[in-house]
């Protein structure tokens, strides 16, 4: 269950009721007063701000229970998530100050002309000259926000806004969101299209499946700068950073374990196919009518390559038949699908990333006894995987080295880059990734991205540091 933090703004009248008498009916419905801040004292009543952590469920409950109290005025409810996204979470500013007529005739008119001149003259400037060196759009129709569905893009905009935020602090790119008012495929790829010159990336995000394969194909294959879908690939990246640790904590080489990935949407196609490109032999992926096997037939395009790939298996069944003596369970698909009879019958040393949100395919609890590695996509467990983890790095790479694409070779150096700041030393059951605040991963994965680049023949540019 999500917890959130409110400030209930109250009026105590003295000798009415006391501040214990306020805090045991806050506890009583289920919050944690946290911190009071006085506004106001008076004779005959005090006016505070009362911080209390509550669970999303319990907050109507604690509200009701202050209206209850004698003596006590309720006079505001602010819920500090809300307030932190007031009036938006991002703004613009200049890298200059524009004091003076001098100033401003080299900032715009007329001094400008003469840099649109050499741009017009030589494209390739408009990195050096504009903001298209260092700035990604994160383009997103709003039709799979993560745990809300299709939302529409107004609803979905907090979401592109934060992911800006963790663009610019974990490295140092300027990201904007673009929330379009469509759902035609045709007519994102245009408008893409026709807005990336000022772009030096293009991050999609939480577009529905399976029009999420089409619009970044076309728009990989028609662009020449980086397009990445991060709900498919970033999924992939940290994943295949926590398998490759994973497996160094039970002794098992990828090339011989056997890994069933439950639901094959944009992530786990995107799952499937960096696992192949990684080495792994024997992989079965599972949707909702059961294993998808090789030599198949669907309609699903995605399906079809994943049919056609020698690594996967041809024995058809459920989830029930296809888990047993399976090394690894990969889950993106729903909660409460894994129960414990599943993990029973995997093999010795089970693996298990239930990455279903809010809820995973089972809780960490249940499956503890059960499994050797435990990895969930929640926060409030150890194991995290967090697509934050890679697209601050891999963006951060892209437009240093000014890549065309982001290529495989170029994910999977970043998913080694992300493995590789958790030490061979310190890698356990309980740490398998690191943390998304940790100082090393941003830096790691832009060198490792950079190299693969460079290696690749997709570098348009390389950074001294790698001169």
């Amino acid at each position: 269950m999500a917890n959130t933090s409110i400030i209930l703004r109250v009026e105590l009248t003295h000798g009415q009721v006391t501040f214990g008498d306020v805090a045991a009916a806050i506890s009583h419905a289920g919050g944690d007063v946290t911190s009071i801040d006085v506004i106001r004292i008076g004779k005959e009543s005090s006016v505070r701000d009362i911080t209390v952590d509550v669970q999303d469920s319990a907050e109507a409950q604690v509200v009701s229970a202050i209206k209850e109290l004698s003596g006590i005025t309720l006079i505001n409810v602010s819920d500090r998530t809300f307030l932190a996204h007031l009036g938006g979470k991002i703004s613009m500013s200049p890298n200059m100050p524009i004091k003076n007529r001098d100033d401003l005739s080299r900032v715009y008119t007329p001094g400008v002309a003469r840099v649109c001149t050499a741009i017009h003259e030589n494209p390739n400037k408009a990195y050096s000259l504009t903001i298209k060196r260092n700035t990604v759009a994160v383009v997103t129709d709003g039709t799979a926000v993560l745990g809300l569905g299709d939302i529409g893009p107004a609803a979905a905009a907090p979401v592109m806004e934060g992911k800006a935020m963790l663009f610019k602090q974990l490295a140092g790119v300027d990201a904007f969101p673009i929330c379009l008012d469509t759902k035609d495929t045709e007519e994102i790829i245009r408008t893409v299209k026709a807005m990336s010159p000022i772009f030096g990336g293009i991050n999609l995000e939480d577009i529905s499946s399976p029009r999420c394969f089409e619009i970044e194909s076309r728009l990989e294959q028609e662009l020449d700068i980086p397009v990445f879908h991060d709900d498919q690939h970033g999924t992939a990246v940290v994943v295949m950073a926590g398998l490759l640790n994973s497996l160094k904590v039970v002794g098992k080489p990828i090339e011989s374990i056997r890994v069933v990935v439950n639901g094959i949407g944009a992530a786990g196609v995107s799952v499937c196919k960096m696992l192949l490109a990684a080495g792994l032999n024997h992989l079965v992926p599972v949707d909702r009518d059961g294993a998808i096997v090789r030599g198949g037939s669907y309609e699903q395009p995605m399906w079809q390559w994943l049919a056609e790939q020698p690594q996967v298996e041809a024995e058809p069944g459920s989830l029930d038949d296809v888990i047993q003596g399976a090394d690894v369970f990969i889950g993106v698909s729903r909660a409460g699908l894994l129960k414990v009879h599943h993990l029973q019958s995997m093999a010795k040393d089970p693996i298990v990333f239930a990455m279903a949100n809010p809820h995973p395919e089972i809780e960490p609890e249940v499956a503890q006894p059960y499994v050797r590695v435990m990895a969930t996509g929640r926060s409030d467990y150890p194991n995290q995987i967090n697509n934050v983890l890679c697209f601050p790095g891999i963006f951060r790479g892209a437009l240093d080295c000014r890549a065309r694409r982001i290529n495989e070779e170029m994910k999977l150096a970043a998913a080694r880059a992300i493995a590789s700041v958790v030490s061979d030393a310190e890698v356990n059951e309980l740490y398998i990734i690191p943390s998304i605040f940790n100082e090393h991963v941003v830096a790691n994965v832009r060198h490792a991205v950079i190299e693969a680049a460079i290696s690749t023949g997709v570098a348009r540019r390389i950074p001294p540091d790698f001169r």
